[in-house]
This record gives C-alpha cells, sequence and structure tokens, in this order.
C-alpha cells in the first residue's frame, strides 16, 4: 500500500473545457477515428479545501428553491432532472474505487469542494465530461496522486457509464483530458486488447479559421442521441455499420491534410461528415437549418457533437462577420473557439 498524506491546507482550483468534434465518428464506441478540439471560451472549474467533514456545495443548477412551478418546469425542459450534485458524488466514489484497486491508501481527510460551469448544457459542447475531468484532477492534486494521462479517460468516462448509467465514449474524455487538438484512433484491437486507442496531438496551428454557433432551445442530451443508432451498429445493419467506416474515414484524411499544412483544405470533409450523419440519424429540421445558414454564407459546416451546436471553417474575416451577424440575427451565439 502506498500513503499519500498532504496537510497544507491548500486551496486548489482546477479546470477543464468545453470540447467541439471537428470530423469522424460521433463516439468512439464504434472503433473508428475522430478529431476533437479543446474549446477554452468555455470551461467547468472546481474549488476545493481541507475541511472537518466531506462537504458537497450546491451549484446552481442544483437548487431545490424556485420563484414558481413555471420557474421549476422551465428549468426541466431546459436542463432535465439532474445537474452536478450527481456528477461529483460518482466522482468521489469511482475515484475511491481506482485508488483501492490500485492499492493506494489515502489519508483520513476531507475536503469542501464547488463547481461552476459557464459550458452550455445538452449542445454537445461536453458539459458534463468537463466538471468530472476538472474534479479528478482536484481529488488528484489534493491526495497527490499520479493517474497515468491515458488512463485518465477511461477513468472519467468509468464516472458517467458506469457509476450513473449514461451512453458515453472516450472521445470528450480524450481532448479533454490532452487538451489542444486531438486525433483519436480507437482501433478495435488496441481498445480489446488494452482498453485505450492511439491519441495523437496535432498542433492547433495547422487548423483552418473556425467559428462555433449554438442554440440552447435545440439542446438534447447525447445518451438520447446516440442510442438508436448503437443498438442498430450492435444488430449489424449494413447502412449503420459503413457510415461508422464512413466517418473514421473522414477523420483520416482530414488527418493527412493538416499534417500536410493543407488545413483549409478539410471543409468539404466537414461538410461530408454531417451530410452523412443525416442519414442515420434524425438530426431535426432546426439543426439542419443550423447548418445550412452557415453553408448558403461560405462556410462548410458539421456538428459539433450531438446536436445543437455547429462547427465550420470560413475563408476570410468578411465571411465570419456575416456568419455573425446572421446566425446572432437567428438567435445564436457565435464565436471563434479558443484552442490553446
Amino acid at each position: 500500500m502506498k500513503t499519500i498524506n498532504r496537510g497544507d491546507g491548500t486551496i486548489l482550483k482546477t479546470c477543464a473545457y468545453a470540447r467541439a468534434g471537428l470530423l469522424g465518428n460521433p463516439s468512439d464506441g464504434y472503433f473508428g477515428k475522430t478529431i476533437s478540439i479543446i474549446v477554452k471560451n468555455y470551461s467547468a472549474c472546481i474549488t476545493l479545501y481541507e475541511s472537518a467533514e466531506l462537504h458537497i456545495e450546491l451549484g446552481e443548477r442544483d437548487r431545490a428553491t424556485f420563484r414558481s412551478v413555471k420557474h421549476l418546469r422551465d428549468e426541466v425542459r431546459q436542463f432535465g432532472y439532474y445537474a452536478g450534485l450527481r456528477l461529483l458524488k460518482a466522482t468521489i466514489k469511482r475515484y475511491a474505487d481506482y485508488c483501492e484497486e490500485q492499492k493506494i491508501r489515502l489519508p483520513r481527510r476531507n475536503f469542501s469542494v464547488r463547481y461552476s460551469s459557464d459550458i452550455p448544457r445538452h449542445v454537445g459542447l461536453a458539459g458534463s465530461s468537463a466538471i468530472i475531468t476538472a474534479f479528478m484532477r482536484a481529488l488528484c492534486q489534493f491526495y497527490e496522486v499520479e493517474i497515468p494521462k491515458h488512463v485518465q479517460p477511461n477513468l472519467i468516462l468509468s464516472v458517467e457509464k458506469d457509476e450513473l448509467g449514461i451512453s458515453a465514449g472516450l472521445q470528450d474524455r480524450v481532448v479533454q483530458t490532452y487538451e489542444g487538438c486531438v486525433y483519436m484512433d480507437f482501433n478495435r484491437e488496441l481498445m480489446k486488447s488494452r482498453g485505450y486507442g492511439d491519441y495523437e496531438p496535432i498542433d492547433p496551428k495547422l487548423l483552418p479559421p473556425l467559428f462555433i454557433a449554438y442554440r440552447t432551445d435545440l439542446s438534447e442530451g447525447s445518451e438520447v442521441f446516440h442510442n438508436n443508432v448503437r443498438q442498430r451498429w450492435q444488430a449489424g445493419e449494413p447502412d449503420v455499420v459503413q457510415a461508422m467506416k464512413d466517418f473514421a474515414s473522414f477523420a483520416e484524411q482530414g488527418r493527412k491534410l493538416i499534417l500536410a499544412g493543407r488545413g483549409r483544405e478539410i471543409g468539404p470533409l466537414m461538410d461530408a461528415n454531417f451530410d452523412r450523419r443525416t442519414t442515420i440519424y434524425d438530426v431535426g429540421e432546426k439543426n439542419r437549418q443550423m447548418v445550412a445558414v452557415g453553408r448558403s454564407l461560405g462556410a462548410h459546416v458539421t456538428f459539433t457533437g450531438s446536436g445543437g451546436a455547429v462547427i465550420g471553417d470560413y475563408p476570410d474575416e468578411a465571411t465570419y462577420r456575416k456568419l455573425e451577424r446572421v446566425y446572432t440575427k437567428e438567435g445564436y451565439k457565435v464565436f471563434k473557439p479558443k484552442i490553446v
């Protein structure tokens, strides 16, 4: 057993960021390939400090007091029944399990923890996994436990998938752990033999100019978006199986172009990525319109994740200003993602 002790009373603050899928599979559970970026415009942060008892402070969306029945109803419609409290409790439990499995004896030290997040919920920017990633970092710092980087995404995923029964995959957790831009190859043999894929950082400077647009009223949980397709894939439905191979091919082609200094040429692949999605997913008319707006102004556009947000490239600043003006007029939030 390894005993870890730290008693300096340090207040820790850790953050993890939103993410956007650029090319590839909508999830990694299909042994595919994908390219994702970190989006530092939005973050989930954890503040943790030593205390006599283990105390979890409720976040704004964990509230139990409302102005009215209508207020409660509107909150549930937009954000669902669950917020961050269950994520924090599940993270602590899974972290403790991991330390026990690794024969790491944690000292009898308690802490108080609170979280904050400005990541828009349920629009495909990975807000829930950002909270867990930030908290896992804080716990590791507090107890001085070093977890290998390639193991961290699996541990973070297990919080939602195993502890809470939420359908999720490694893609979000990989890029939120490694940050920057990451090409991921979830090769079947690698995943079966060692439990993780090949994760290759890509210099963000090689990417084309990018924008993101989203609307929270188009939001839907990723577990809702993915479930039916996963069942069809597991059943061997030919078109779904082929679609997953096509998504992986788009990511592989994009990686080659980016590394060759031809990042501005990946736009058609982004278009193809979204168009192929529409053949096996019901993406919704409003989501289609969100993509169509960008394309009508000269951009190449695809989903960042499950829907509710899109990412695209643009040829020049004049085009970006048009995108910003038109999307804003239609009620969307538009911004350039900060990757580094």
